[in-house]
C-alpha cells in the first residue's frame, strides 16, 4: 500500500476563500480546478478519488495538495516563469506615453512608431505594445461637430418624437438636397471584376456637368420623390415642394424636417408654407444633420450608384439617378430609427465631459 497523503485541514475563513476561487466567473479556470482539487482533498478524499471526480492525474492532485499545505493560498498561483530580465522600465513607458500625449514630431502632424522608436531609444514594436496597452493609436484622426443652436434640445426631443411616435393621419417626410453630383467619365474603359482581379478604373476623370438631387423620403413606407436640378436655389426647392404636393395624397397633414439651409427659409418659402397651413415644418439643429433620416437614403444612393458610376453627359447621370428611385420605390424599405430622444441626449452629454473635462460648463 502507499503512503496515505497527509489531510488538509481547513478552517472558515480558508474554506470560503477557496469557495469564492471557485464560483468567480473572473477566475481563471486553471486556479478554480486547483482550488477544487483542495477542497476535495479537505473532504477527506484520497488522490485517486479527487483525480477521478474532477478528471485530472493523481499525481497533479498530489502536487496542489502539497503546495497549499507548504504555502497556502499563494502556492495554487503559478509561479514566475523563468526567461530573460524586463528591459523596457515603467519610466520608458512613462516617457512613450507622455511624448505621444503631450508632443508631436518636428517634420510631421502626428507620432509614426519608427518616428517615436528613435526618440525613445527603443524598437518600433516596442512602442506599438506599449501604444496598444494604453489604446493609443496617433496614425488615425476622426471628425466629430457639435451643434451649439440654442435650442438644440426642443428640436431633437421634436423631431425624434415625429420618428418614434408619428401622428394619426399625417405624412412624416424628410427633406434635403445632394448637391453637386457630378457626371464623371473615367479617361480609359473600366477593367470589370474577374476572378482574382478587382475592378480597376483610372485615377483621372472629364466632367460632364453637375446636377443637384432634392429628395423627400416619407419615413413610413421608406417612399422616396426625387427631382433633379441644374442648381440648388430657393427657386428650384419650391419647385420640388410642388412636386411633393403633386405627389402625396390630399386632406392629409404633413410634417417636413429639414435643415436650416438658406433656402430653406427665404420669404418665397416661408409664404409657400403660409398658404398652406396643413403643412408643418421642424427645423433640424444647427450642425446635426444627423437627425435628418434623408441622410441615410443620400448615403445609399451614393454607395450604390453615384460613387461608380460612369456617366458620359448631364443627362445619363439623371436618368441613372431617377431610374434608381424608381426602382428603389418598387419595394422600399423604411430606416428604422431605434434611439430615444433621451439616449441621444445623454450620448452628446458623455462626449463633452470626455473632450472638456476641465470645461464641461462650455459645452453643456
Amino acid at each position: 500500500m502507499g503512503r496515505r497523503p497527509p489531510e488538509v485541514t481547513l478552517s472558515a475563513i480558508q474554506r470560503t476563500s477557496l469557495e469564492r476561487l471557485v464560483a468567480r466567473r473572473t477566475t481563471a479556470q486553471a486556479l478554480a480546478k486547483r482550488a477544487r482539487i483542495v477542497l476535495a482533498c479537505a473532504d477527506g478524499l484520497q488522490n485517486k478519488e479527487v483525480a477521478q471526480a474532477l478528471g485530472v492525474d493523481p499525481a497533479t492532485v498530489g502536487k496542489w495538495r502539497w503546495r497549499y499545505l507548504e504555502r497556502g493560498l499563494e502556492g495554487l498561483h503559478d509561479e514566475p516563469k523563468p526567461g530573460a530580465p524586463r528591459t523596457i522600465t515603467d519610466d520608458m513607458v512613462e516617457d512613450v506615453v507622455v511624448r505621444t500625449l503631450e508632443t508631436m514630431p518636428r517634420n510631421a502632424t502626428h507620432w509614426s512608431s519608427r518616428m517615436m522608436a528613435e526618440q525613445s531609444g527603443l524598437s518600433a514594436s516596442s512602442v506599438q505594445r506599449i501604444w496598444r496597452a494604453f489604446g493609443l493609436k496617433p496614425h488615425r484622426s476622426e471628425s466629430f461637430k457639435l451643434s451649439t443652436d440654442p435650442l438644440f434640445i426642443d428640436k431633437v426631443r421634436d423631431i425624434v418624437g415625429l420618428y418614434l411616435n408619428p401622428p394619426e393621419c399625417a405624412l412624416v417626410l424628410c427633406v434635403d438636397e445632394k448637391s453637386q453630383i457630378q457626371a464623371l467619365d473615367r479617361s480609359q474603359p473600366v477593367l470589370p471584376l474577374r476572378p482574382g482581379y478587382i475592378e480597376r478604373r483610372t485615377h483621372d476623370y472629364t466632367r460632364h456637368g453637375t446636377t443637384s438631387l432634392f429628395a423627400a423620403l416619407d419615413t413610413a413606407t421608406g417612399d422616396v420623390i426625387g427631382k433633379c436640378y441644374k442648381r440648388h436655389r430657393a427657386i428650384e426647392f419650391k419647385k420640388f415642394l410642388n412636386e411633393i404636393e403633386r405627389e402625396v395624397p390630399k386632406g392629409l397633414d404633413i410634417h417636413i424636417v429639414m435643415d436650416n439651409y438658406a433656402t430653406h427659409k427665404t420669404q418665397a418659402i416661408r409664404d409657400w408654407f403660409a398658404r398652406r397651413p396643413h403643412w408643418h415644418v421642424h427645423f433640424t439643429p444647427t450642425g446635426a444633420s444627423w437627425l435628418n433620416m434623408v441622410e441615410r437614403f443620400f448615403a445609399e444612393i451614393t454607395e450604390r450608384q453615384i460613387k461608380r458610376g460612369v456617366h458620359r453627359s448631364y443627362t445619363e447621370l439623371v436618368d441613372a439617378i431617377l431610374v434608381y428611385i424608381e426602382r428603389r420605390n418598387e419595394d422600399p424599405k423604411p430606416f428604422k430609427w431605434v434611439r430615444s430622444a433621451d439616449q441621444i441626449l445623454n450620448a452628446v452629454k458623455r462626449f463633452c465631459i470626455q473632450i472638456a473635462p476641465q470645461n464641461n460648463d462650455a459645452y453643456l
